[in-house]
Formats: C-alpha cells, sequence, structure tokens
C-alpha cells in the first residue's frame, strides 16, 4: 500500500526524497520505496522518519479506519 500521508508530510516540510534519507540515514531508494509501498520498513525507521517530519507514528504509518 502507498504511504501517500508520508509523501505529503514530507512535501509539506518542503523535503526532498533525498533530503528525508539524509536526515534519516538511509538511501533515496529505500524513501522512494517506502512512500511507494514496496518496503517496510523497521520500526527504528519509522521513528526516524516521524521525528525528521514531526508526526506521531499513528499520523504516518496506521491505516485510517
Amino acid at each position: 500500500m502507498k504511504n501517500l500521508k508520508m509523501k505529503a508530510a514530507r512535501a509539506s516540510k518542503d523535503l526532498s526524497q533525498e533530503d528525508l534519507a539524509q536526515l534519516v540515514g538511509v538511501s533515496r531508494q529505500t524513501i522512494s520505496a517506502i512512500e511507494k509501498g514496496n518496503y517496510n520498513p523497521s520500526v527504528n525507521l519509522c521513528i526516524g522518519i516521524c521525528q525528521a517530519l514531526d508526526k506521531t507514528l499513528d499520523d504516518l504509518f496506521w491505516p485510517e479506519n
């Protein structure tokens, strides 16, 4: 499943995939794969992404009911 919430949060902070990747210590390809739904990140990576984007795990990684 695509992670459009993460992509929107990244865009709202005016960050490129490369910018976010550098902030959390992964490759741009990893960020792209997460946003496309082709990669399930570890909990630690999810937390790092949330911290970089000022969001919670619920905001970015939990499906809406």
